[in-house]
């Protein structure tokens, strides 16, 4: 709207000076004109015709410029073609040469015709060029009155420039003039805009405040539209929910079944459904995730998280004399559920802390374009290159010796992957491994607390 208004605005100023510039040179040399015409009137109605055939002028102009010598204003009387015409003295004994303006004066006799000429001085001079008949022979007589077009060219090009400076300085004034206009014209939308990203981060519920009639209807929807995804997230809860009670308990069943019975049969059905639970919780926390991650409103303070997750763990694994530090930026907040946010960091430390010898480090930093990232470090054994991308594998158990289900890396990637971030595995300054996960949310919002161990 601003480019918009400032482009018309400008064409409009252009045309404006350019139309000024014109009239005001219209106006100087139709003052001008005036003047030659004054000059070739007086010069007819002075000349006469002696018996012998030539011509006289009982009085010539009074303008003390025509008796100056080369002062730019001149005039002249002649018999057509004749060689020697009545000049004004500031001719200074030299003639205008009429040309083509004596030819159209004659060809149109009374009119006045109006052209340029190359004065004495070489100057370029407007001139007024009139034909008339004189004495019983009908022998055409030509009066012309010039002047030098020169000053009145300079006063248009110094009104152009003092129009040019004058409408720059309007345009100036009315950018800004227009910018405040839009600005304050929009200043309900921006704020509407800024209502909405408040939802989008968690800060607020709904769309709230005071705006124009026009915005109301709009906020209405949007609120519906807000209600809308958060009942269609809860079915989704609902139903995950449902299916993870409906197929828990017939593998729990055939689960102790198996435990109980002896032979391979057993065996293999007790492998089988465990291997089912596992692929349960692991797709079902995926379609919990990405429901989660497309829900609007979602928030968690990364500080508090680690925070709960960094005691418990602590706890754990103080007993075999490992460490556990971390940090968090003030401010960071996870774009999405809290126990989303756990299974993802906790998977990471609590990795870290079975492989780690002594020490393991975690910290939360704040990036730009509303992201955040999750760095946990260990001095364990750590992984080669082709073992990094193997313990992404869903499954994959790199040494079977360790507890768990060998999914805790591949969970992590998935559910990133849900919010639309990525999990990175790299050697760590410790000496072990170096898990670096980047994730939706960053610093707007609700500011978490800065924790460090």
């Amino acid at each position: 709207m601003v480019l918009a208004a400032l482009f018309s605005s400008s064409l409009l100023l252009v045309f404006g000076a350019a139309g000024l510039t014109v009239l005001f040179s219209r106006t100087v040399f139709s003052e001008l004109d005036d003047r030659l015409s004054a000059v070739t009137e007086s010069l007819l109605a002075d000349v006469q015709l002696e018996d012998e055939g030539t011509l006289t002028l009982a009085r010539r102009p009074t303008d003390p410029s025509y008796t100056r010598t080369l002062s730019g204003r001149y005039w002249q009387v002649s018999f057509a073609g004749a060689e020697d015409p009545i000049t004004s003295r500031s001719m200074a004994g030299e003639r205008l040469d009429l040309g083509s303006l004596a030819d159209a004066a004659l060809a149109d006799p009374g009119a006045r015709i109006i052209g340029r000429l190359e004065g004495p001085d070489g100057e370029t001079l407007r001139a007024h060029v009139q034909a008339l008949t004189f004495g019983e022979d009908g022998r055409w007589v030509l009066f012309a009155a010039a002047e030098d077009r020169a000053p009145a060219d300079r006063d248009v090009v110094r009104f152009a420039l003092i129009v040019a400076g004058f409408f720059l300085v309007f345009a100036v004034l009315l950018a800004i003039s227009i910018a405040w206009q839009v600005r304050y014209g929009l200043a309900p939308v921006l704020r509407m805009g800024r209502a909405v990203a408040s939802v989008r981060d968690g800060e607020e519920a709904r769309i709230t405040g005071e705006y124009p009639s026009e915005l109301i209807p709009l906020a209405g929807e949007l609120n519906g539209l807000l209600d809308h995804s958060r009942e269609v997230v809860e079915r989704a809860r609902t139903h995950v929910g449902n299916l993870a009670h409906a197929l828990k308990t017939p593998l729990t069943v055939l689960s102790n079944e198996a435990r109980g019975a002896k032979g391979p049969l057993a065996d293999m059905v007790e492998r089988q459904t465990r291997a089912m639970s596992d692929q349960v919780a692991h797709h079902l926390r995926r379609a919990r995730a990405a429901a989660n991650a497309r829900a609007i409103g979602a928030r968690t303070p990364v500080g508090e998280v680690l925070d709960d997750l960094g005691r418990t763990l602590q706890k754990i694994y103080g007993r075999e004399g490992k460490t556990l530090d971390w940090t968090c930026d003030d401010g960071i907040a996870f774009r999405g559920e809290r126990q989303d946010l756990e299974d993802l960091a906790g998977n990471l430390m609590d990795n870290a802390c079975k492989w780690a010898e002594r020490e393991v480090t975690v910290s939360a930093v704040g990036l730009e374009a509303g992201q955040w990232r999750l760095i946990v470090e260990d001095d364990g054994p750590g992984l080669t290159e082709d073992q990094r991308q193997q313990a992404l594998a869903r499954g994959v158990r790199l040494d079977e010796q360790a507890p768990g289900t060998g999914l805790g890396l591949a969970i992590v990637s998935d559910l990133a992957r849900a919010y639309d971030g990525v999990l990175e595995l790299d050697v760590s300054d410790l000496g072990g491994l170096r898990a670096q996960l980047t994730l939706p949310g960053g610093r707007r919002g609700l500011p978490g607390a800065e924790t460090a161990r």
